[in-house]
C-alpha cells in the first residue's frame, strides 16, 4: 500500500514538470500554450513587457488538473494585435520613438505559442530643455529646484515615464509651498523632433491659474494656515486625547503655507493612534482671502476590550486545552497609550512517562504591555520625537510551567522601539534592554538521575537548559519589503554590560569560572540572523520565488553553549520540508529517537535555501512545487553531538535536499497551507539508498506532512 501511495505521488510530481503536452477537449482554433516577450535590444529587458500582453496562458499545473475554462485561453488574434500597439506604445513612451512590434506564433498541432518580438531601434534624446513658466511667483520658488536638483535636462533620454515624475514631483513641491489649488494639469509638455536627428527640443510650460473654464488667468493663490481646531465627530463631542498629543500629531502649523505633505503626515500620526477610529480633516477658506482654517475631526475609538480565546492542543498525541483572557485599553493616560494584560492556563494530559508521579502539564502566564505611539526617551525635543516616528513598548511577562519532569519559571521584560521610513517599505526595531530571567525551582529525581546526572548519559547541552539562568541583551533589526525584493536582518548581544561591570567592580567567579548576577550565571553571547526572499513573476498569477535564510551565533565569555531559545533547528514547514520539525542536523548527526533528540538536533548556525513555483489554480486555490536545501551546524564539538561541528571541508557534503508538492487555500489576509515533502539527499545516513533518496524513495522513511498558516517565506 506504501508502495502505490508512492507511485501517485510520484506520477502527480511528473506529470506537473513533464514538458510532454497533456490532452485537452477539442475547441475551435488554437490553445494558448505559452507566451513570451523577446527583444533584440540588450538595453531592453523583454521580460519586463509581460504585464502589457492582454492574452496569457493557463499555468501547467492549471492544466494538468484541469482547473480553468478553456474559453479564457484560446488564443485571440484581437487581442495580440491590441497587444503589439500596447507593446510599441509602451517603447515610444520610453524614448524608442521608431519602435516597431510583431507577434510570431509557433504552432504545434491545436496548440500555440505567441512570442511578441519586440525591435526598439535607437533612442531619442532631449537636445534642450527650455521652461515657460508663465506665474512668477512659482518661478521664484521653483528657481532653486529647476538648476540644480531636477531629473530632467540637456542630453537626456526622452522618457514619458520620467516626465511624468517631474510633473509630479514640481505638483508636490508647489502645494508643499502653500498652493492649495494647485494640481499637475496646470503642467505640461511640448516636444519637438530635430529633422534627420534623434534629437528633441523639449519645452516645459506652467500656466496660471483659472477657478474654472471661463475666468480669467491670474497668478496662483498662496495660502496660509490661520487656525486649526479639533472637533469630535461622536455623539458625546468630546475628545479623549489630550491638547498636547493633538498638536504633536499634527504637522500643519497656525501661520504657515499650506503643505500637502504636512496634511499627509497628520492623517498618518493619527493613524497609528489605537485611540482614534478615524480622521477627517478639512479647509474653509476666508472669502476674498487666502487664508485657511484647518478643522480637524477626531471620531474616538472604543476605549478597551475583553476577548476571550479558546484553544486545543495535540502535543504528539497528548491532548490538552487552553484559554486566554485579554484586556486591552486604548487611551490609558489620555495619549493613545495602548495597555493590555493576558491571562492565558494551559493543560495537557501526558501518557507514556513511566516513573513519574504527575502525569500532567499545566501551564499560567501573565503578560501585560504598555505602549507609547511616540518616542519616549528623556532629553529629545518634541520636534525630533516627531519626526523619529517611532513607538515605544514596555512588556512584562511571567510564566510558570508545571511538568511531571521538572517546574519551570520564567520572568521576561523588555524595552523596545519600533519606526519606518517615509516610504513604510524599511522598518527598524530596537531592544534596550530584554531580560529574561528562567528559574528551576524543581525537578525530579529520576529525570536528574536518567539525563543530568548520570555518567552514562550525561548531556552538556541538557544539563545547562535545566539551570537557573539570566540572559540580558540589546537587539536590532531591520525589514525591507519593496514588492519583489524582501530582507530581514537582527543582530544582537547578550553578557557584554554585566561582564563588563562584573569584571570593573572586581567580582569573582564561580566554580565553573562564570560571572553571576545573584548567584546566577548569565548567558554571554552574540546572534545574527539574514534573510532575502525574491519574488519573479513568470506569468499572470505565476511566480518563481527564491529565499535564502543564514544565520550565526556564537557564545563565549561566560557561556560555552548558547541558551536553548536561541539555537537554531532544522526541518518543518518553513524550513527544508522533507524533515519534520527540530529533526534535521547538525551536520551529519542522526538522532536517537531519543527523549532528548529535541535538544542535540539544535546548532549555532543555520542555512536555508529554497526555490519554489507558485500558481493559481481556482478561487481561492493556489498550488506549489518546491525545492529545499540546508542544515544546522555547531561551532564547537559536542560530544554529544557527532558529526555536528561546521567544517569548511565537510558542510557541503552535509547540505540536505528536499522536494515536493503544495496546495494553499489563500483568503488574502492569510493562507491555510498544506506543504507534502520527499527527501531527496540526506546527510545522516546507514546505507547509500538512504543517503540518495530521491533515487531510492521509501513513503514511510522519506515523506513530511505539513500543515501551517501564512506562506513560508
Amino acid at each position: 500500500m506504501k508502495k502505490v501511495i508512492w507511485i501517485i505521488l510520484f506520477w502527480q510530481l511528473w506529470l506537473l514538470c513533464a514538458c510532454s503536452s497533456v490532452k485537452m477537449e477539442e475547441q475551435d482554433g488554437y490553445l494558448l500554450k505559452g507566451v513570451e516577450v523577446k527583444s533584440d535590444s540588450r538595453l531592453v529587458d523583454g521580460s519586463q513587457f509581460l504585464p502589457y500582453v492582454r492574452q496569457k496562458s493557463a499555468s501547467r499545473l492549471s492544466a494538468v488538473l484541469k482547473l480553468n475554462r478553456y474559453k479564457d485561453i484560446i488564443y485571440d488574434t484581437l487581442l495580440a494585435h491590441q497587444t503589439c500597439n500596447d507593446l510599441r506604445t509602451a517603447l515610444q513612451n520610453m524614448g524608442y520613438m521608431n519602435a516597431s512590434v510583431n507577434v510570431r506564433e509557433i504552432v504545434k498541432g491545436k496548440r500555440l505559442k505567441a512570442v511578441y518580438e519586440l525591435h526598439p531601434g535607437e533612442p531619442y534624446f532631449v537636445r534642450h530643455l527650455a521652461y515657460d513658466i508663465q506665474d512668477e511667483n512659482i518661478a521664484q520658488v521653483l528657481q532653486t529646484y529647476l538648476q540644480s536638483k531636477s531629473s530632467i535636462g540637456d542630453g537626456m533620454k526622452f522618457s514619458v515615464s520620467e516626465l511624468e515624475t517631474e510633473r509630479k514631483k514640481l505638483t508636490t513641491l508647489l502645494q508643499d509651498s502653500g498652493f492649495y489649488r494647485f494640481n499637475k494639469d496646470y503642467i505640461r509638455f511640448s516636444a519637438d523632433t530635430v529633422m534627420g536627428s534623434r534629437l528633441i527640443d523639449l519645452k516645459l510650460h506652467l500656466t496660471k491659474y483659472r477657478n474654472n473654464g471661463d475666468a480669467v488667468e491670474v497668478p496662483h493663490p498662496r495660502y496660509y494656515i490661520r487656525r486649526i481646531n479639533y472637533h469630535s465627530g461622536d455623539n458625546d463631542s468630546v475628545i479623549h486625547l489630550r491638547r498636547r498629543v493633538l498638536e504633536e500629531n499634527t504637522w500643519l502649523e497656525e501661520g504657515m503655507p499650506f503643505s500637502a505633505t504636512n496634511l499627509q503626515k497628520t492623517y498618518n500620526s493619527f493613524a497609528k493612534m489605537q485611540a482614534v477610529r478615524y480622521t477627517n480633516i478639512r479647509f474653509v477658506e476666508l472669502p476674498d482671502t487666502t487664508l485657511l482654517d484647518c478643522n480637524i475631526q477626531i471620531n474616538n475609538n472604543k476605549p478597551s476590550t475583553i476577548s476571550f480565546q479558546p484553544e486545543g492542543t495535540n502535543t504528539s498525541g497528548d491532548l490538552g486545552a487552553a484559554a486566554s483572557l485579554i484586556y486591552e485599553n486604548r487611551n490609558l493616560f489620555r495619549g493613545s497609550e495602548t495597555f493590555s494584560i493576558q491571562l492565558r492556563g494551559a493543560f495537557e494530559a501526558i501518557t507514556g512517562l513511566e516513573g513519574y508521579q504527575n502525569q500532567d502539564y499545566m501551564e499560567y502566564s501573565v503578560e501585560t504591555k504598555l505602549g507609547f505611539p511616540r518616542f519616549v526617551a528623556p532629553f529629545l525635543s518634541k520636534s525630533f520625537r516627531r519626526r523619529s516616528g517611532a513607538t515605544s513598548e514596555l512588556s512584562l511577562t511571567y510564566d510558570m510551567q508545571n511538568r511531571p519532569e521538572f517546574h519551570r519559571r520564567v520572568f521576561s521584560t523588555a524595552w523596545r522601539y519600533k519606526w519606518s521610513d517615509a516610504s513604510r517599505r524599511l522598518s527598524y526595531k530596537l531592544d534596550i534592554p530584554d531580560l529574561d530571567y528562567v528559574y528551576m525551582p524543581w525537578i525530579s529525581s529520576k529525570f536528574k538521575n536518567d539525563y543530568l546526572d548520570s555518567v552514562s548519559n550525561r548531556n552538556a547541552i541538557l544539563r545547562y537548559n535545566y539551570e537557573d539562568l539570566f540572559i540580558m541583551k540589546i537587539g536590532f533589526g531591520l525589514t525591507y519589503n519593496g514588492g519583489r525584493h524582501a530582507m530581514r536582518a537582527n543582530v544582537e548581544t547578550a553578557g557584554n554590560l554585566l561582564t563588563g561591570v562584573s569584571s570593573l567592580l572586581g567580582r569573582g567567579k564561580n566554580a565553573r569560572n562564570q560571572y553571576t548576577l545573584f548567584n546566577i550565571a548569565f548567558a554571554q553571547y552574540i546572534k545574527a540572523d539574514f534573510d532575502y526572499t525574491n519574488v519573479m513573476s513568470v506569468a499572470d498569477r505565476q511566480s518563481l520565488v527564491f529565499h535564502a535564510g543564514f544565520g550565526i551565533a556564537y557564545p563565549y565569555g561566560n557561556s560555552n553553549i548558547l541558551p536553548f531559545e536561541k539555537r537554531y533547528f532544522s526541518g518543518g514547514a518553513n524550513s527544508v520540508r522533507g524533515w519534520s520539525v527540530r529533526s534535521l542536523g547538525p551536520g551529519s548527526f542522526k538522532g536517537n529517537k531519543g527523549a532528548i533528540d529535541f535538544i542535540n538536533q539544535t546548532g549555532d548556525m543555520k542555512l536555508d535555501l529554497n526555490l519554489e513555483y507558485r500558481t493559481y489554480l481556482f478561487w481561492k486555490f493556489d498550488g506549489a512545487l518546491f525545492v529545499d536545501a540546508g542544515n544546522i551546524w555547531t561551532l564547537r564539538n559536542y560530544a554529544d553531538q557527532p558529526g555536528g561541528q561546521f567544517r569548511w571541508d565537510e558542510f557541503y557534503k552535509q547540505i540536505a535536499v528536499a522536494y515536493g508538492l503544495g496546495f494553499r487555500l489563500n483568503f488574502g489576509y492569510f493562507a491555510l497551507r498544506f506543504d507534502m515533502g520527499m527527501k531527496a539527499v540526506n546527510p545522516a545516513y546507514d546505507t547509500q539508498k538512504e543517503h540518495w533518496a530521491i533515487f531510492h524513495p521509501d513513503f514511510s522513511r522519506d515523506f513530511s506532512f505539513h500543515f501551517a498558516v501564512g506562506l513560508p517565506f
